[in-house]
């Protein structure tokens, strides 16, 4: 396939990379323009670089990792009918907060949906480290191949997401709907803990909604990456 990304920084270049190395043809774009993207090309070999309206148009699927402080500039109308998947996460800090998100009315996909009202969105690679996602992938059958979470409203696009998932090595588990994915957004036992099919349908299972994981658990996890 071709697949666009919009968002240039560590997700979008290790997923790209991912999907160059299984064969799709990959653009990527960030919102100052391809003019500050030439380093790609040795950071990502194989690449196309182009603007955010190519990137809509190039891509049959088009991966969102933007920070949601910025989804409302995304282009609903040249993501029309398109599969979006979308890796994008809150961080108050970052993002400013959100009413909505903070007194658990909806959650980040359902915002980005409503902007995209027009697109296929598919909650995915948001609960994985950027820099884990190139060193993670594992081929089928591996005893440590790491499963990440899926959510969507359309089970024909959430399905090819499963499908493209397993060529870039991994796993999936489906976590439902994306007024379910709550269950693995930041702060929730599912989010960036490495973990297999059985451990993260366990972890998914366990997410409360007004329950965030203490600090420790974070601590354990940064110390894993460093």
């Amino acid at each position: 396939m071709k697949i666009g990304v919009i968002g240039a920084g560590f997700v979008g270049q290790a997923v790209g990379r991912l999907l160059l190395k299984a064969g799709h043809q990959v653009l990527l774009s960030n919102s100052r323009g391809p003019q500050t993207l030439f380093s790609l090309y040795g950071g990502v070999p194989g690449c196309e670089i182009g603007t955010v309206e190519q990137a809509c148009e190039y891509g049959e699927m088009v991966l969102v990792a933007v920070p949601l402080a910025s989804y409302q500039q995304l282009p609903r109308d040249k993501l029309a009918g398109k599969i979006v998947l979308d890796a994008v996460n809150y961080y108050p800090e970052r993002d400013g907060q959100i009413a909505a998100l903070e007194n658990r009315q909806t959650t980040t996909s359902a915002l980005l949906a409503a902007h995209l009202d027009r697109s296929v969105v598919v909650k995915v690679f948001n609960a994985i480290m950027a820099r884990d996602v190139v060193v993670d992938a594992r081929p089928a059958g591996d005893a440590e191949r790491r499963a990440l979470p899926v959510a969507g409203d359309d089970p024909v696009a959430k399905g090819q997401v499963i499908r493209l998932l397993d060529q870039l090595g991994y796993d999936a588990v489906d976590a439902g709907s994306l007024a379910e994915s709550w269950r693995f957004e930041r702060s929730k036992p599912a989010y960036c803990f490495p973990q297999n099919i059985a451990a993260l349908q366990q972890a998914l299972a366990a997410a409360e909604r007004d329950v965030a994981l203490p600090l420790s658990a974070w601590h354990a996890v940064l110390q894993r990456e460093l």
